[in-house]
């Protein structure tokens, strides 16, 4: 009887499924949005200056930023649909076979990985910024350290 409980309880996750399917929707539209924006400032203020030059590349790389977070939304809320609500196998789904997503565990491993790859660009977005700056060495440093412990994290982890 508990076990029957247990099993169905994980419907649950739909809770997160659908939370992550319509995070990762909204910022698609979001980023659609600001790229239309960002396309329609630039016809009408063309940059003139290195400087308004840099602001475009911060605004581009704040946008490929956001759609990261998105796809990492969408990766997990088809991985978690699929591993806990419709059980396949790997072999069956182009998905998950595509990101080599075979339990939960790999998901953790796929999103330590995109979230290192989101704070190298955060660390891009900084020094494009305010450029050589002291802020800008302990940030790069401290990008460093998350990158190098999560990347020996998810070795052990394997």
């Amino acid at each position: 009887m508990i076990e029957r409980i247990l099993k169905s309880s994980r419907l649950l996750v739909l809770i997160a499924v659908f939370t992550t399917a319509i995070s990762s929707f909204l910022l698609y539209i979001a980023s659609i949005s600001i790229i239309f924006h960002t396309i329609q400032e630039i016809i009408f203020n063309l940059p003139a200056t290195t400087e308004q030059g840099k602001m475009l590349a911060v605004k581009l790389l704040k946008l490929l930023d956001l759609l990261l977070i998105g796809i990492t939304l969408q990766v997990m809320a088809v991985s978690l649909y699929r591993l806990f609500i419709t059980p396949i196998k790997l072999s069956e789904s182009q998905f998950l076979s595509a990101f080599n997503i075979k339990d939960f565990h790999d998901l953790k491993i796929t999103l330590i990985q995109v979230a290192a790859v989101i704070l190298v660009i955060l660390f891009l977005e900084h020094a494009v910024q305010y450029g050589g700056t002291k802020e800008t060495l302990y940030l790069g440093i401290a990008i460093g350290i998350v990158t190098i412990s999560s990347s020996v994290a998810s070795k052990w982890m394997k």
